[in-house]
């Protein structure tokens, strides 16, 4: 009888999960017998042995994957690895050294494109754990498990270019070890959250392995809305680079991950000791919040990726300081205005006592300026910069050139100048 890869996998955690370490190590062991392939298995082996008592054994592995994982294109869990070994008192020096040459910046190993090893298929049925296998004792199970997760010889070739990897392969190679000893890494279970809607943003984190999930609660509605899925190599959290403004969603941990965090403090630390660091890790940074714009706003969701692009074109990019005038109230509108980084406040004068009241603070990803566009009549309040803040700024005639020729566009920008007039 045979059970799809996926549902052993998970049994396999559960049983983990349960303090069932020799089962689980026997599912795990199957598992990589049926798939010599699975590299997602040969690393459970290797904390299971550890979770076991088999020190040694677990060492043994762990060093084993990480050289394998940094010849084969997968530098985080690699990073995982090296971090568990150091915690177990090893010298990772050798794989610092190994990680530095392929993946560090300038590195020749990398390129922008290159073929990667598929994933393991989980949906691929292999025949259950044999019944007699739970009443074995446990030092076979452990020897036999140590023995398989060693055997390497399944991989016959490993590539000899890598794609780069987020943020590391920002890193100058005599950097890689120091960045390395700044990560903290979080072995999350099903569940568990990283990231808290609302809470203050201090560290970014990288997937090494697993899968996590991002979700937002909205105010006034029910339950929750789930935005993605990020998988290993995905980066999440990068505005805390920039600000301690609130997260504006929660990530949480589904089924098991694990995951690298690194601080604000950190990056800045790394920056301090390489001249001209902080000017690519900035370009890094800015570049993410891009993309994630452009995937996540719906000024952007009517167009194709090439649209995008060609749209964000139009766009252009200034820096402000804290304090400066971007709209004037009265005055006429401009264009349109997306906040890339930081936050802005929209001021209204109070006519009784002719002061300025705020009646909004908006952030990254939204958008302001359309109402006097959309009305062709003077702006309606004064918007600021509340904090330094980024901003993209899209001429008049070109907007309304995009609304007139777009209805779903013009739709959208009627309904959000609607709710904010009832506001």
């Amino acid at each position: 009888m045979g059970i799809k890869l996926r549902d052993l996998k998970a049994e396999a955690r559960g049983l983990a999960r349960a303090g069932k370490v020799v089962p689980a190590l026997a599912a795990c062991d199957h598992m990589l017998a049926a798939n010599p392939l699975d590299d997602d298995s040969r690393r459970k082996i290797a904390d299971l042995l550890l979770a076991l008592g088999d020190r040694p054994g677990a060492i043994d592995v762990y060093r084993a994957v990480a050289r394998h994982d940094i010849r084969a294109g997968h530098l985080l869990p690699a990073i995982v690895a090296c971090k568990i070994l150091a915690s177990l008192g090893q010298k990772v020096d050798d794989l610092e050294a190994a990680m530095a040459a392929t993946y560090g910046h300038g590195s020749r190993a990398l390129a922008k494109f290159t073929a990667r090893p598929a994933p393991a298929d989980l949906d691929a049925e292999i025949a259950a754990v044999p019944p007699g296998a739970a009443g074995e004792p446990p030092a076979a199970v452990a020897a036999r498990a140590r023995a398989r997760a060693l055997d390497l010889s399944a991989f016959v070739q490993h590539p000899t270019q890598f794609l780069p990897v987020a943020f590391m392969s920002e890193l100058p190679g005599d950097l890689f070890g120091r960045a390395i000893d700044l990560m903290r890494l979080i072995r999350g279970d099903d569940g568990d959250l990283v990231i808290r809607q609302g809470e203050p943003g201090k560290a970014f984190y990288v997937v090494a392995s697993g899968e996590v999930r991002v979700f937002v609660k909205i105010a006034g509605a029910p339950g929750i809305a789930e935005r993605t899925r990020l998988l290993e190599g995905a980066l999440f959290g990068e505005m805390a680079l920039y600000t301690d403004q609130p997260r504006t969603a929660s990530v949480a941990v589904v089924g098991e991950a694990d995951l690298l965090e690194m601080s604000r403090d950190a990056v800045s630390e790394l920056c301090a000791e390489v001249p001209g660091l902080s000017e690519r890790i900035d370009r890094f940074a800015r570049e993410r919040v891009l993309r994630n714009l452009l995937s996540t706003s719906p000024l952007f969701k009517p167009f194709d990726q090439k649209q995008q692009m060609d749209l964000m074109r139009r766009f252009e990019g200034h820096a402000l300081d804290a304090g400066t005038v971007i709209i004037r109230e009265g005055e006429a509108g401009r264009g349109l205005f997306v906040i890339l980084l930081g936050e802005v406040e929209v001021m209204r004068r109070d006519g009784a006592s002719g002061e300025d009241r705020r009646i909004a603070r908006l952030g990254a990803g939204e958008v302001f300026g359309e109402m006097s566009l959309l009305a062709d009549a003077p702006t309606s309040a004064t918007v600021r910069a509340a904090s330094a803040t980024t901003i993209l700024f899209l001429g008049r005639q070109y907007f309304q050139r995009l609304v007139q020729a777009l209805p779903a566009m013009r739709k959208y920008f009627e309904e959000l100048a609607r709710s904010r007039r009832t506001e």
